[in-house]
């Protein structure tokens, strides 16, 4: 065997594990998700974030996320610097709903697909976005009035604290809500004012309500659109000098430790459910589509389920270390 011929083997078995080492590193090529978060307004929200990072980890996808501070124009950014980025896909829990179409243009002319997270948006061209998930938020607001309707008999003066204006679920939690307000005559919504889905906000607005009710003597219940506004309202509701959850009963939607813990003392008396793990099923279905093709529904729901005070303890223990 001459020494030419051993050297060209050599160089040969070189290329060859080159090559598979190349082919190796594109099959093991991480995923780029760029994630447009609203921000940290709420625990449910954080939660959220923290749940997104744990999910992400566990596909091996690189996730990065922008923080918008709950501004839109923030959120286009963000998204114009994922399509400069060249990111693989795009992830936006929208702070409001409108006003997406022409930043979800280039990202589709740039051929990244696009998801929604617990948020939907509106638009005339639903091409703009794969796919949406979220829970059913007018089906949330129906489960939290029909709560109250059961525990007061269909008679109750209510306050609500609404979310974040023009947001998809402030507009639909209020409406679930206000068809059971509908069939119920006895039930009434005396004031309603937004909260901005932060606990400072809810404790003021819920201070305005008391003052504005002789002193919270004319209020029923309150509904809060989530559980940090709820949080807020047991606040200035006690300060009043009254008892949160038996002088003013609180319904509100989310599931976060802190409600389970008023329940669980006596101060609150429902929450609706939202689960924080919307990235799970985002991830999941961007892989099938990046693998197979295979596009996924337009709406991936998640659960939506009522607490009560009876597990309130036990929810608190579980969840106390997730968010």
């Amino acid at each position: 065997m001459s020494r030419k011929w051993v050297i060209s083997a050599a160089t040969a078995a070189a290329a060859l594990f080159i090559g598979l080492g190349a082919v190796q590193a594109a099959d093991a090529k991480k995923l780029v998700v760029g994630f447009s978060q609203i921000g940290s307004e709420s625990g449910w929200r954080a939660a959220e974030t923290k749940t997104a990072k744990t999910e992400a980890e566990k596909r091996g996808i690189d996730l990065k996320i922008s923080d918008a501070q709950q501004k839109q124009e923030n959120q286009i950014k963000a998204v114009r610097s994922f399509v400069a980025q060249g990111v693989d896909a795009i992830f936006i829990a929208p702070v409001v709903a409108t006003g997406w179409d022409s930043v979800l243009k280039e990202a589709k002319e740039a051929k990244i697909p696009v998801m929604l997270l617990d948020r939907q948006i509106e638009t005339k061209d639903q091409s703009l976005y794969m796919t949406a998930v979220t829970s059913d938020t007018v089906h949330e607001g129906r489960v939290a009035g029909e709560w109250l309707a059961k525990q007061t008999g269909g008679k109750c003066a209510v306050v609500e604290l609404q979310g974040t204006v023009g947001s998809s679920p402030a507009i639909n939690r209020k409406k679930g809500f206000d068809e059971v307000v509908a069939k119920n005559p006895g039930m009434k919504i005396i004031r309603t004012q937004s909260g901005d889905f932060t606990r400072a906000k809810g404790k003021e607005v819920m201070e305005s309500f008391i003052k504005a009710e002789n002193g919270g003597k004319g209020i029923c219940a309150v509904y809060a659109h989530n559980d940090d506004m709820a949080v807020g309202a047991i606040q200035a509701i006690k300060e009043a000098g009254l008892k949160p959850g038996k002088d003013i009963l609180v319904v509100s939607i989310d599931g976060v430790p802190d409600i389970f813990k008023a329940m669980s003392e006596g101060e609150a008396n429902a929450t609706v459910e939202l689960t924080p793990n919307m990235a799970g099923p985002a991830f999941d279905a961007l892989v099938a589509y990046k693998k197979d093709g295979k596009m996924p529904p337009k709406w991936i729901q998640t659960e939506s389920k009522l607490f009560t005070p009876d597990t309130a303890k036990a929810e608190y223990e579980r969840r106390k270390d997730a968010y």
